[in-house]
């Protein structure tokens, strides 16, 4: 979690700069026009996320499938990839309500479709803090859990 919200500040970074390339280049209001700026801004962020994601999904299959009672193992796989559909449904709710609430009494919506003209950076810090409060939630109930001790077979 620390990963994704070292990706997430470092995205909004990149996205002010991009905000700020295309106002120099004069290319806000041409949605279509190519902001010059390299593609490879974007590389940290996507390198972040993908090893977040992977000590992620890795880390959670493992507690799922080795903290369940041996009767329950095929729950425990379901309760992960339903943790993946609810993180789905809780995202696009958010984008929803985001969108909603920036763009009421006529302003410009963070996720505009002329995102020379969004505020994508803001939407990135807001993620950041989100996840910053979910690594706090993390850590403090981690710390309670009482892991099920695993009986070896010697024989």
């Amino acid at each position: 979690m620390a990963l994704a919200v070292a990706a997430l500040v470092i995205a909004a970074l990149v996205e002010m700069r991009r905000l700020s390339t295309a106002m120099e280049a004069g290319v806000v209001d041409q949605p279509d026009a190519t902001v010059p700026m390299s593609l490879w801004w974007i590389m940290p962020q996507y390198v972040l996320i993908g090893a977040a994601d992977v000590f992620t999904m890795v880390g959670m299959q493992e507690f799922f499938y080795d903290q369940m009672p041996s009767a329950f193992k095929s729950l425990g796989l379901a309760l992960y990839l339903s943790v993946l559909g609810v993180g789905s449904f809780m995202s696009s709710f958010l984008i929803w309500v985001i969108d909603g609430l920036t763009k009421k009494g006529g302003g410009t919506s963070w996720l505009a479709d002329n995102l020379n003209r969004g505020h994508l950076d803001y939407f990135y810090l807001l993620i950041a803090a989100l996840t910053a409060l979910e690594l706090l939630a993390f850590l403090y109930f981690s710390a309670s859990y009482a892991y099920k001790r695993k009986t070896a077979n010697v024989h």
